[in-house]
């Protein structure tokens, strides 16, 4: 049996392994996402290469080691919305996806020492449209501050009025699109 290593300090991306059963340790990547590709997709999808990259070379006995690296990016009109800076970006943030559809992509890597999976899955989400006190009282929760578009539909506010997609993909990791597969992998 191989050992899952999770490249990523997420409570989410935890909480979505715990729930779909999976034993892991996590070793936090320190690749910095600062490089931004032609498309989001690209973008992604290399952040997330580059964060399971950098945690499988941390790796002294890499023959039994899955290394699970993710990386997740809104996109509205083209461009990437990232983590705010403080909350007036957020709130800024939030004020611009209200009332529109945004795309939210996760690009998630798999390595192993004779085999690298790399793959991104889109969701589309669907914003009410709010008012400024909501997204107001939402933001001094602190809640969006650590958070790709300044939001987490886990986080119990209706800001969101439809996905189509994974959800647990606009969580932060598409688990149930590739539970099988890693299952497999770690056999």
């Amino acid at each position: 049996m191989k050992r899952l290593f999770l490249a990523s300090g997420s409570p989410r991306r935890k909480d979505l392994l715990d729930k779909y059963g999976f034993t892991y340790s996590i070793i936090k990547s320190d690749y910095e996402e600062k490089d931004v590709f032609p498309t989001p997709e690209e973008t992604a999808t290399a952040r997330a290469i580059g964060k399971a990259e950098n945690v499988f070379n941390k790796l002294v006995n890499k023959e039994n080691c899955v290394v699970l690296g993710a990386d997740t990016i809104v996109v509205l009109n083209g461009e990437i919305i990232g983590k705010p800076k403080d909350k007036s970006d957020a709130i800024n943030t939030l004020t611009r996806l209200s009332g529109k559809e945004h795309v939210v992509i996760t690009a998630y890597c798999i390595i192993m020492s004779d085999k690298i999976i790399s793959r991104f899955v889109s969701s589309y989400v669907q914003f009410y449209n709010l008012n400024h006190k909501t997204i107001e009282n939402y933001v001094n929760t602190g809640l969006p501050l650590d958070k790709a578009g300044s939001y987490g539909i886990q986080d119990g506010y209706n800001l969101v009025k439809s996905i189509r997609g994974s959800v647990n993909n606009v969580i932060g990791l598409p688990i149930e699109l590739f539970e099988n597969e890693l299952k497999t992998l770690l056999k």
